[in-house]
């Protein structure tokens, strides 16, 4: 009897469909990087050849190693530098988010091949990160009139809104409920500002007063202090790394002058006159060439200022700008306005250890750039200015000046704006600086040197204010056209749209992973992951 031969073997079958023919995995080219620091372009180890399909996780790893850091590594975020023929309006970077192949090689310039060394730009971000908002928390109503100015307390516990309707109110943040209303002002609260140990709060408002508030009680410290003849624009405590126990308070007018005020006496200690037309921002700088502060102001005489804070003595004239100087940032800000307080949430035990603490986080900003500033003007241009140099650098401002012809020339003019720039904000760790303006446009710039990274669409109305994450790696920008957008810094593209207000958005202030926002609808809304 012959052997019987089993049946041949039926063909696996996929839904019906016979077996689809092997596609053979495409070999990945290596590629020669040279990684640099984004700081000051120096080399942190020597070139490398790697596979182009290594991913941007594997290269965080591979820098910290050639950097010594494998015990307490640092995450990193990469770029290429695109070349002058190959920059757009919209981007002059190409960022790393998955893989050297995937966004460098594979990029729609066609700028770079398997065959050129590559250099990647390597930047340090902070150890902690902030979750993106992605959903309204909670609506508060309580305002009967548009909402014109917001901002968190130093520690993030507590929340200050100024309205029209001639009240400040203060929020508790752990609850998302109303704490104390603060009546007094007789017209429009146009700005609250709060000292950097959150021990007392300032308001400014139309009828030309100053008022001070205990936050724990809701009560006025004293009566109102009274000096400038037309409104408040602009309020500035002195840091508290210099008067850790009593800060100053400064206040700019749309009278033309900028007073200080000594907050324990009530007193008003001198006036700053040299403006010609309205102050419109006045910030209280850090450094200075002793290191006992600076003031800062920019009005629609269109110049900027700088002013010695012991005495008001002037310093510089800056007129570069063709038109009004309408807002003003320092690289310095996120640190003067938080203090002592930083992430880990630890609070200090005296004014010593926060005075401490304070002067700690400044010099850690400061030692690798001076204390900068960018001014934004409606002739649609920026300014990028470095007056005080650091501490490592001997070169003074006026040897500078004397080497110009006697005027000090700004490190960079920043251009693009199509129409007047409404707002200019450093990130916390001043790597980064973005400006809002009237063309429905935010744009980013580098923020030591000034130039042009990206430009961020996606309003259809005027962007009015920009707030950044304690971890500088998110953007907020509040808009004419009723909506927030969260912006991602590897894509430059929009992480979360968060529409809900009903009118303009005209204040945005981002604290821990909590956004808050405010406009004409009269609502003051909280966002959080």
């Amino acid at each position: 009897m012959a052997t019987l031969l089993p049946p041949p073997k039926r063909q696996k079958v996929y839904n019906g469909i016979p077996e689809p023919e092997k596609i053979p995995v495409e070999q990945s080219p290596n590629v020669v990087v040279q990684f640099v620091s984004e700081d000051d372009g120096s080399a942190l180890a020597p070139a490398v050849s790697l596979p182009a399909n290594v991913s941007r996780e594997d290269l965080q790893s591979l820098v910290n190693r050639l950097t010594s850091k494998a015990d307490e590594p640092v995450p990193f975020q990469f770029h290429v530098a695109l070349p002058a023929e190959a920059v757009t309006k919209e981007s002059s970077r190409i960022v790393i988010s998955k893989s050297i192949e995937a966004d460098v090689l594979s990029h729609s310039s066609r700028a770079f091949s398997p065959e050129d060394i590559l250099v990647v730009h390597c930047s340090p971000q902070s150890v902690f990160r902030v979750r993106p908002a992605t959903r309204c928390s909670s609506s508060l109503s309580g305002h009967s009139s548009p909402i014109l100015c917001a901002s968190f307390s130093p520690t993030g516990n507590l929340l200050a809104t100024g309205s029209g309707d001639t009240n400040a109110r203060l929020w508790d943040l752990f609850t998302e409920t109303p704490s104390h209303t603060l009546s007094g002002h007789k017209g429009w609260v146009l700005c609250v500002e709060w000292e950097a140990l959150e021990r007392k709060l300032a308001t400014g408002g139309h009828d030309s007063h100053v008022r001070i508030w205990d936050p724990k009680t809701g009560k006025p410290l004293g009566d109102a202090l009274r000096g400038h003849s037309k409104w408040i624009t602009s309020l500035s405590w002195e840091p508290i790394h210099i008067n850790p126990s009593a800060p100053r308070l400064a206040s700019s007018s749309k009278d033309g002058t900028v007073k200080v005020w000594a907050i324990t006496t009530r007193r008003l200690e001198y006036t700053l006159g040299g403006h010609t037309a309205s102050v419109n921002v006045v910030r209280w700088g850090g450094g200075g060439l002793n290191g006992k502060g600076v003031l800062y102001t920019a009005s629609s005489d269109r110049t900027v200022r700088i002013w010695d804070a012991n005495g008001g003595k002037p310093l510089h004239t800056l007129k570069d700008h063709a038109h009004w100087v309408t807002t003003l940032s320092l690289n310095t800000d996120f640190v003067l306005r938080t203090g002592p307080f930083d992430h880990a949430g630890k609070l200090p035990s005296s004014d010593e250890e926060a005075q401490s603490r304070a002067l700690e986080r400044y010099n850690a900003l400061v030692s690798s750039a001076s204390e900068l500033m960018i001014t934004g003007s409606d002739d649609h241009t920026l300014f990028l200015w470095s007056l005080f140099p650091s501490r490592s650098d001997s070169t003074q401002p006026s040897e500078v000046a004397a080497s110009n012809g006697g005027k000090l020339k700004p490190l960079a003019r920043l251009t693009g704006h199509q129409r007047q720039v409404s707002h200019v904000a450093f990130s916390p760790d001043g790597r980064w600086a973005a400006s809002a303006a009237w063309d429905n446009s935010v744009r980013l710039w580098e923020g030591r040197t000034g130039k042009f990274v990206a430009t961020l669409r996606g309003h259809i109305g005027a962007v009015y204010r920009l707030t950044w994450s304690a971890d500088s790696r998110l953007l907020v920008s509040a808009s004419k056209d009723t909506t927030l957008k969260v912006w991602d810094l590897k894509t430059y593209k929009i992480k979360t749209d968060l529409p809900g207000h009903t009118d303009e958005v005209y204040c945005v202030d981002f604290v821990a992973d909590k956004i808050v926002s405010g406009g004409r609808d009269r609502m003051v809304k909280i966002w959080k992951n």
